[in-house]
C-alpha cells in the first residue's frame, strides 16, 4: 500500500487546500508499535453457530489474527476453528495472533486470571498474545448494575504478564480521560486499544494520540453498519447507506481493481495504522476481505473516503443508555 501512504502524506500537507476539516482528515500510518499484530484480522463477534468453519477458513485463506471474547459466546468453537485451521494450513500456534477480552461481570481482582483460564481453556490455548479489558464497565453479577470501574481490574491484568499466559494486555471502549487515567494510575501501559472505527466514525485525533502514545490500535466494526446489530429502523432516512452499496467505495473499487468496496474500506483503516477485525461466515466474503492487502488507494479515493466520514458521520455501538454510564466522553459520534 506504498501509493496509499504517499497520498495520505500528500492530503495532510494540502488539506487546509481542499478546505477539509481536521477531525475528517485520514492519517498516514504511523511507526510501528511494539505488538508484531498482523493488520489484517478476523472477528469473531455474532459468529454462530458457524464459528469453527469460518475461523478454519480465515486462518486457510492467509489471516494470521483472530480476534475473540467471551461474551461472545462462542470461544470453544473459535478454538476448534483455530486448531482445525493450524492443521489444513500446515502453521505453528506462534505464527498466528489471537485476541481474546475480560468481559463485565469479571472485573473484580480475583476473578480476572480466572476469567483468563476459562477462555484460554474454551480456546484450547496455552497462552493469548492480547488480553483486553473489553469495557470500562463492571457489573455485578448480583444486581446486573453496571458502573465505571477499571484501575483494580488494570493492575490485575498487569499481573497475567508474569504468568506468561498473555503476550500483552490491552483496553477497549474507552475514551480519552478514562484511559489517562488508567495509564497515570497504572504501572504498564496498555499495548493496544480497540474501538469502533471505521470510515463513517474516522476519528483522526483520537487515532493520532494514540499513535504518538504507541499505544496500537484495533478497529472493530471497521466496515461500519454492516452487522445486523447497528440496523436501526428508527433512523429512517437518517441511516447511512451500507458500504457495501456505498457507490463512492464501488466506484474506487471498480477504478483500483480491488475485490469489492470492503476491501476499500479495509485497506484505508490499515493504511492509517491500525489493525483492522471484519468478520464473515461465508467463504467468498472472507477471501473478499483478504483481498485488502492488494488494494491500494490513491490521493483522489481518499478525498472521498473524507467526505464520506463528513457527511455520515455516526457511532453504530453506544451501550451507555442501557448501561447507565457516561460512555465515549468528548469523542466524535456521541
Amino acid at each position: 500500500m506504498k501509493s496509499f501512504n504517499i497520498a495520505l502524506l500528500a492530503l495532510q500537507s494540502l488539506s487546509s487546500s481542499y478546505g477539509f476539516e481536521q477531525q475528517q482528515i485520514p492519517l498516514a500510518a504511523a511507526p510501528p508499535t511494539s505488538i508484531p499484530i498482523p493488520l489484517l484480522g478476523y472477528g469473531t463477534w455474532n459468529l454462530k453457530p458457524n464459528a469453527s468453519d469460518g475461523v478454519s477458513c480465515a486462518l486457510q485463506t492467509g489471516y494470521r489474527h483472530i480476534d475473540g471474547a467471551a461474551i461472545y459466546g462462542n470461544e470453544k468453537e473459535v478454538g476448534k476453528g483455530i486448531k482445525d485451521g493450524l492443521k489444513k494450513a500446515g502453521l505453528e500456534r506462534s505464527d498466528i495472533w489471537v485476541t481474546s477480552k475480560l468481559w463485565n461481570n469479571r472485573h473484580r481482582p480475583d476473578q480476572v486470571p480466572k476469567a483468563l483460564e476459562q477462555t484460554l481453556s474454551d480456546l484450547d490455548l496455552d497462552y493469548l498474545d492480547l488480553y483486553l479489558m473489553h469495557w470500562p464497565v463492571a457489573t455485578s453479577s448480583v444486581t446486573g448494575k453496571a458502573k465505571l470501574d477499571y484501575i483494580d481490574t488494570w493492575h490485575a491484568m498487569e499481573a497475567l504478564l508474569a504468568t506468561g499466559k498473555v503476550r500483552h494486555i490491552g483496553v477497549s471502549n474507552f475514551d480519552p480521560i478514562q484511559l489517562n487515567r488508567l495509564i497515570a494510575s497504572s504501572t504498564i501501559k496498555p499495548a493496544a486499544h480497540q474501538f469502533e472505527m471505521h470510515p463513517y466514525l474516522q476519528q483522526p485525533e483520537w487515532l493520532e494520540w494514540h499513535q504518538a502514545h504507541g499505544i496500537h490500535v484495533t478497529a472493530y466494526s471497521p466496515l461500519a453498519n454492516l452487522n445486523p446489530t447497528y440496523d436501526d429502523p428508527s433512523a429512517g432516512d437518517d441511516r447511512p447507506p451500507s458500504l457495501l452499496e456505498n457507490s463512492a467505495f464501488k466506484d474506487i473499487a471498480e477504478k483500483r481493481g480491488c475485490s469489492g468496496p470492503a476491501a476499500v474500506a479495509l485497506a484505508w483503516g490499515m493504511g492509517r495504522g491500525s489493525s483492522v477485525i471484519p468478520k464473515s461466515a461465508h467463504a467468498e466474503r472472507i477471501e473478499e476481505n483478504f483481498g485488502a492487502l492488494e488494494c491500494e488507494l490513491e490521493f483522489e479515493d481518499l478525498k472521498v473516503i473524507a467526505q464520506q466520514g463528513r457527511q455520515y458521520l455516526t457511532r453504530f455501538s453506544n451501550p451507555s443508555g442501557n448501561w447507565g454510564v457516561e460512555l465515549y466522553e468528548g469523542l466524535d459520534g456521541t
